[in-house]
C-alpha cells in the first residue's frame, strides 16, 4: 500500500533542491531544482530555467499541472505546438517524442512512473 501524502502549498511554492542541468539540452541554461515526495511513484515538484532539449520516446507517462512560469512544447509527430503557462495541465504518454523550450523559468508539479 502506498502511503497517504501530504504536501503544503508553502513547499510546493517554496525552495527547491539544485539538480544540476535538464540532460541532453542544446540552449539557454536550464538549470534544474527538484522537490521529491517520498512515494514508490516518481512525483515531486520540479524547476527548469530557460533552455531547449528533445525528448526522444518517453520511458513512462508524465502528468504534470503547471505551478508558475512558460514554455512551447512541440509534438515530435503532428509538430503541433503548445504553449504552456501557469495553471496548465499536460500529460506526455509513453513513447511521446517532442521538443521543450523553456522560455520562463517553469515549476510542474509532477506524476510518473505508474505505467
Amino acid at each position: 500500500m502506498q502511503p497517504y501524502v501530504y504536501v503544503p502549498s508553502a513547499k510546493i511554492l517554496g525552495e527547491l533542491e539544485p539538480n544540476g542541468y535538464r540532460l541532453g539540452y542544446d540552449s539557454g541554461d536550464p538549470k534544474t531544482a527538484i522537490l521529491k515526495f517520498d512515494t514508490a511513484i516518481k512525483t515531486g515538484v520540479w524547476e527548469c530555467q530557460p533552455g531547449g532539449w528533445d525528448v526522444t520516446p518517453r520511458e513512462d507517462t508524465e502528468v504534470c499541472y503547471i505551478v508558475s512560469g512558460r514554455a512551447t512544447v512541440t509534438d515530435g509527430t503532428t509538430g503541433t505546438r503548445y504553449e504552456i503557462s501557469g495553471g496548465d495541465v499536460i500529460v506526455q504518454p509513453k513513447d511521446w517524442s517532442g521538443r521543450w523550450e523553456v522560455t520562463e523559468t517553469l515549476r510542474k508539479v509532477y506524476c510518473h512512473g505508474f505505467d
